[in-house]
């Protein structure tokens, strides 16, 4: 059974990215919007091409055809992954290692979106998606993409101490990392518990205020 879809993912670099890929429900909704836009630019096409009457609605038929099949690839590739549509349901595509799309895999996931369609109104494309624990359609499968949610942006933690104290030399950085869990966690426990789970380190830090010192020491190690 899945309980959470969200991935981490490790960088070359050792970072662990986290994404979360977006469901058949927001996505819906996103290529509607992108649905509407294109519809709306196509009578735009056609109303104004209409005036040189075969030649221009020649020029129409063409002129929708790229809109349909090259509107979603410009928008992934040169707009950071995000169509009008996404962007509006902050989602967005990348390859499945978390890297911006790439115009090959782009224009791979779009041309089978022929076959995601089949047999009628996209059926391929939802049970697809539907049974995949990534919430991929088959263009997604086949070009190694997925769609995720946009990050939330990083906000400055405020542990609600002033100053700042040297991080512990000889502290390792799994005790660093429970330091600063413990500061970034404190405004959801009460200052008894505060209290009772500084004192573990009481020894250590050799201070009568443990919580005040953690805090500061994590102010050192996010910069405040």
């Amino acid at each position: 059974m899945i309980l959470d879809t969200r991935l981490s993912l490790e960088t070359p670099e050792g970072a662990t990215l986290p994404l979360a890929p977006a469901g058949l429900g927001a996505r819906f909704l996103a290529f509607l919007i992108d649905t509407l836009i294109k519809m709306a630019a196509s009578i735009c096409v056609f109303v104004v091409l209409s005036i040189f009457d075969r030649m221009g609605a020649g020029l129409a038929l063409i002129l929708t055809f790229l809109l349909e099949w090259f509107y979603p690839v410009y928008f992934e590739v040169w707009r950071q992954g995000r169509t009008p549509g996404k962007q509006n349901l902050r989602i967005r595509v990348v390859n499945d290692d978390g890297s911006p799309v790439t115009f090959g895999p782009s224009l791979l996931r779009n041309l089978l979106r022929v076959v995601d369609f089949l047999p009628l109104g996209y059926v391929t494309g939802c049970i697809t998606s539907i049974c995949n624990p990534r919430f991929k359609r088959l263009g997604d499968l086949v070009a190694g993409t997925l769609v995720v949610y946009d990050a939330e942006p990083l906000t400055q933690p405020d542990f609600d101490i002033k100053g700042r104290l040297p991080v512990p030399t000889d502290f390792t950085t799994d005790e660093q990392r429970a330091l600063l869990a413990f500061a970034e966690r404190s405004k959801r426990l009460s200052p008894e518990r505060q209290s009772e789970l500084a004192g573990i380190l009481h020894p250590l830090l050799k201070t009568d205020e443990p919580v005040i010192a953690i805090k500061q020491i994590a102010n050192t190690m996010v910069g405040r």
